[in-house]
């Protein structure tokens, strides 16, 4: 059965989400539940945007050992060269280039004329096949391009040596119908005496990315492009759990595969949702907190009878279990290791030892630990933290006026130890007033979200803010999770601010 490549693009295109900012850290370990996920290429990032990005995509091109690992690049030779620099390393390295081809970007983004953006197609992709044998090139907002140029375009680029067409769906415009026969055209127009495969690169805007993906994928695509749970700039990507699912549970429609492991679905979204700060909605298909609750009473009956009634999709097709470990606070390290194994997780020995530490810390306060609770514990300590500080304690007092004081103990990557109290209306706002003092930067909270990780009293809590830097109007995502909620608020905090301190540090150095 034919196959259909999965590109993944979270890291570079969900990454534009606004307040996502993954750390180097969090992006090889997204790309490796990726790789086990079963992609077959990952977007690691745009090289030549920053010097944080190249180091992330050059990280990531060397762990990856299955997955093609590509870089964005402009039609610019510098940006191909940084994208040959950064990938250079990697075991099945691909280039991913752009142009705009639509009237009113190549009037007023590009200040370029149809010519002129051929010439530059034809230039630089002949520029990139030098450097990387696979090159993809997307004619950006190709939907609201006009058919006629668009053919030109790609026809210029598959003469230069591009073996990759992506169509792109830049601002959700298309729909099903017209997506789909505009690959139909380009596939039956396009010239060449070697194969060229279509990919799709779809927006949410008008709440058919999935949908259009899928068309693409009926008419002829043999890529599909987008991200984990959607992320992406304004309404989202195509979210590829829906694609994997859709072609698994439709197969008799498309008569398609892939190499998706899909029992890794729920794994790999939780991972992201996690390190990004963005909670999945209850009612998102596949991986939703509701995806496989049943509360009408004629659903629940005919469910009981054969759950396939009322659900085509069962919980451990995408990896949903309410299995718990066999593992309490005497369990040692090796079977504490083996079962981080299980679940995706391989941990260096400094980060094994702390992951321990901080599971026999939970083993001690929750009878029942779940996988869900690993996952958490592990996701938690690999998330973007302060270079400078380490959260310690903390103290509350409550005063008879209704206010509060928060003192926070952390300790400081010199060897020493800082502690600073902070009253508030309440011990949030005592605890954030005490945090911000300790940072000295002038930040906004923009929203502040409490979850419970697994069900009963004794859930971890994760806890989620959004903040925004005061001087550069940068959004940040943050989360914080522990068994105690005014821990997990700190934290969630401390992260947030660590970011932006990262982020003023990086503008600084430039």
């Amino acid at each position: 059965m034919e196959k259909i490549q999965f590109f993944d693009t979270t890291l570079r295109d969900g990454e534009q989400t606004p307040g996502v900012s993954f750390s180097t850290k969090e992006k090889i370990a997204i790309a490796l539940q990726l790789e086990k996920w079963g992609v077959d290429v990952i977007e690691a990032g745009f090289p030549a945007s920053s010097n944080e990005s190249f180091k992330a995509v050059q990280e990531i091109a060397r762990v990856a050992t299955k997955l093609s690992v590509t870089g964005l690049a402009r039609l610019v030779k510098g940006d191909i060269d940084k994208a040959y620099e950064a990938l250079k390393d990697a075991i099945h390295p691909q280039i991913h280039v752009f142009i705009a081809t639509s009237p009113v970007h190549m009037e007023y983004k590009l200040k370029m004329t149809p010519d002129e953006v051929l010439a530059s197609i034809s230039e630089h992709i002949s520029y990139a096949r030098e450097k990387f044998e696979v090159v993809q090139f997307s004619p950006e907002d190709a939907t609201r391009s006009e058919k006629g140029f668009l053919l030109q375009a790609v026809q210029a680029a598959v003469d230069a040596g591009a073996s990759i067409i992506n169509v792109p769906d830049t601002v959700g415009y298309s729909n099903p119908e017209e997506y789909g026969a505009l690959f139909k055209y380009l596939i039956n127009h396009v010239k060449s005496d070697r194969e060229i495969i279509y990919s799709s690169h779809c927006h949410d805007d008008l709440g058919m990315a999935t949908a259009n993906a899928l068309a693409a994928i009926k008419n002829g695509s043999r890529r599909v492009e987008g991200t984990i749970n959607g992320l992406g700039e304004r309404a989202g990507n195509t979210a590829l759990e829906e694609v994997a699912v859709a072609l698994k549970i439709r197969q008799d429609y498309y008569q398609l595969s892939s190499n998706i492991t899909l029992e890794e679905t729920k794994n790999t979204s939780d991972l992201i949702s996690r390190f990004a700060g963005v909670a999945v909605p209850k009612n998102k298909a596949v991986v939703g907190g509701n995806a496989f609750a049943h509360e009408s009473g004629i659903h629940q009956d005919g469910f009981l009878k054969n759950p396939n009634t009322y659900e085509i999709i069962t919980p451990e097709m995408v990896g949903v279990s309410h299995s718990t470990l066999p593992l309490g606070k005497l369990s040692g390290r090796h079977a504490f290791n083996e079962k981080l194994k299980s679940l995706g997780f391989e941990l260096e020995e400094n980060d094994l030892k702390e992951a321990f530490i901080r599971f026999k810390a939970l083993a001690d306060k929750k009878n029942d630990i779940s996988d869900t609770d690993i996952r958490a514990l592990i996701a938690g300590q690999t998330s973007e933290q302060s270079d400078d500080y380490v959260f310690k304690s903390l103290d509350l007092t409550y005063h008879s006026n209704n206010q509060q004081t928060a003192t926070i103990y952390l300790d400081g990557v010199a060897g020493n130890e800082i502690t600073q109290s902070a009253k508030g209306r309440g011990s949030v706002e005592a605890i954030f007033s005490a945090i911000g003092q300790v940072f000295k930067q002038a930040v906004i909270l923009k929203s502040y979200e409490i979850a419970a990780i697994t069900s009963g009293i004794d859930s971890q809590a994760e806890v989620r803010v959004s903040v925004e830097d005061s001087e550069t109007g940068e959004i940040v995502n943050a989360v914080g999770i522990d068994y105690d909620i005014l821990k997990a608020s700190a934290l969630a905090y401390m992260n947030a601010n660590a970011v932006i301190q990262k982020v003023r540090e990086r503008q600084t150095n430039q």
